[in-house]
C-alpha cells in the first residue's frame, strides 16, 4: 500500500498539507467539506502536489516536515525549482543560526 503527501491549493489560494493512502478519494472528501476544517471553509480545493510513501510514517513525517515551510518554500517546492528551494532553506538556517549565535553572545 501507497501512503501520499498532498498539497492542495484553496480557493482563497491558500495550501493545506496532508496526507492519505487514497489521494483520489481524500480529495472528493475535502471538496464535499467532510476533510478538514480548514479546507471545508474553502472549497472548492485543488491537488497541486503529491509525492508516494511506501509506510504511512515516512508520510506522516514528510507532511509535518512541509507543514512548518513558509508558503514561498512550498510554492517552491510545488514548482519543482530545487535552487529557490535549496535557497530558501539555506536561508531559514542562517537565521536560526544567527538567532542561535546572538542568544549566545
Amino acid at each position: 500500500m501507497n501512503y501520499y503527501v498532498y498539497i492542495l491549493t484553496c480557493s482563497d489560494n491558500t495550501y493545506y498539507v496532508g496526507h492519505t493512502d487514497d489521494l483520489e478519494q481524500r480529495i472528493k472528501t475535502h471538496n464535499a467539506g467532510q476533510g478538514a476544517i480548514y479546507t471545508a471553509k474553502r472549497r472548492p480545493v485543488s491537488l497541486i502536489y503529491h509525492e508516494i510513501y511506501p509506510t504511512k510514517k515516512l508520510a506522516v513525517n514528510r507532511e509535518c516536515q512541509i507543514k512548518k515551510w513558509s508558503r514561498a518554500k512550498k510554492h517552491a517546492l510545488i514548482n519543482g525549482n530545487m535552487q529557490k528551494l535549496h535557497q530558501l532553506a539555506k536561508r531559514r538556517a542562517v537565521l536560526q543560526l544567527n538567532c542561535k549565535w546572538r542568544i549566545y553572545e
